[in-house]
């Protein structure tokens, strides 16, 4: 009797260890699995036959929320724009900003240098370190959002010394109260990899200008990273401090619940590259007075991917397009609070640098105000210029 019980055991480990080797739960894990509720529906439209075998993709798949397809696009590739705003050997013409329809024809504001871009590995005080180096901000004019006339410099520079003196660059625009803002990021020379990026602003009573500069700047990097010795390595860190300890980037301020809320990109001292590309995440600072303070929201940072900043108001709540970095890529994300955002939609590779078209009805659809506005490509390493980018909605079929 005692063999015939051993013999079982060795059986009952046998075949545990089988099961496992083969990747089939073990009896414990069964039951365990058994304490979900999966209904016949869900199991038919997730293709789960089994359900007593749950794999770990099916349990995410059950853990996800019930979207409406309304939410999800595909992009067109982009087209060349005529007129001012065709490729132009020897200029950057990039990152253009939304678009707003005055005086009977669309405008657009956009970061634009001149010349080859020499890197850090020369004279970062006298060469150009990015094609974004040494900008000022342009903008045009197009009865059609075609064809482009280049009406000249929007803001410029700053004189030496100043916060913006090296670079204003990737411009975003408001009309608010019959007034216009553009705020863009700033570099103070010189050019260095470590160097602090920040947030100006200007406003005007015409989208024609003048432009009048904010003194100061309106968005700084938090103060709470530490570098590690004086060689310009920008990963090499003793603190990293907030999610924006280096720079603060891509901002656009948006009128929200009787505020101002200004959604920016944050850059970490010491960034890593996690397994979705580079720690990119996106940030929300909220004022009284358009022109600031800022305060920046104790819930940053608000997403865990993302790139350049696109949002929109839909629905009561705020939109958000997350781009080209981390796990959350590629994503439209949508919060009925400005702040918590949830995915929405996963869609395929969107354009770089979205400049929206604002006069779109914003209300019509969740994704209407992506039907096309404008972005930028990379010719070569030198030198970028503005396109126009198109969507549709995809559906059942």
């Amino acid at each position: 009797m005692r063999s015939i019980t051993i013999i079982c055991c060795f059986y009952w480990i046998f075949n545990l260890l089988w099961a496992c080797d083969r990747g089939i739960p073990s009896t414990q894990s069964i039951e365990k699995d058994h304490s979900l509720l999966i209904t016949d529906e869900v199991k038919d439209r997730l293709g789960i036959t089994h359900a007593q075998f749950l794999s770990a993709a099916s349990k995410r798949a059950l853990e996800w929320p019930n979207r409406s397809n309304e939410w999800y696009i595909e992009f067109s590739g982009l087209q060349p724009l005529k007129g001012d705003l065709a490729y132009e050997e020897g200029v950057v013409r990039r990152d253009p900003s939304a678009l707003l329809y005055e005086n009977g024809k669309y405008y657009v504001w956009y970061s634009k240098s001149i010349g080859p871009t020499q890197g850090f590995d020369g004279d970062v005080v006298n060469e150009k370190v990015f094609p974004w180096d040494r900008c000022d901000i342009w903008y045009a004019t197009s009865p059609d959002g075609w064809t482009w006339k280049e009406e000249g410099v929007a803001v410029p520079r700053g004189a030496a010394g100043r916060f913006d003196d090296r670079s204003v660059f990737t411009p975003e625009i408001l009309k608010f109260d019959n007034k216009f803002y553009l705020c863009y990021q700033t570099v103070q020379s010189p050019y260095e990899l470590r160097v602090k990026n920040q947030v100006g602003m200007a406003w005007s009573e015409s989208p024609n200008g003048p432009w009048n500069k904010v003194e100061k700047p309106i968005l700084s990097p938090a103060d709470n990273g530490i570098w590690a010795g004086t060689k310009q390595n920008r990963f090499n860190v003793i603190k990293k401090g907030d999610f924006d300890s280096h720079k603060v980037h891509d901002p656009c301020i948006l009128p929200y619940k009787n505020q101002f809320y200004l959604y920016y990109k944050g850059e970490q001292m010491g960034e890593e590259i996690t397994f979705g590309g580079r720690q990119i995440r996106h940030g929300v600072a909220i004022a009284d007075d358009i022109l600031g303070p800022y305060i920046k929201s104790p819930y940053n940072p608000i997403s865990n991917s993302g790139h350049e900043i696109c949002v929109w108001p839909y629905k009561g709540g705020i939109a958000s397009l997350i781009t080209t970095d981390g796990p959350e890529r590629n994503t439209i994300q949508w919060a009925d609070d400005g702040i918590n955002f949830e995915i929405m939609s996963s869609i395929k590779t969107p354009p770089h640098a979205i400049g929206l078209n604002r006069s779109a009805d914003q209300e019509k659809e969740p994704t209407e105000i992506l039907r096309w506005g404008l972005s930028h490509r990379y010719q070569n390493k030198d030198y970028q210029c503005i396109m126009r980018f198109s969507s549709y909605r995809r559906y059942n079929e």
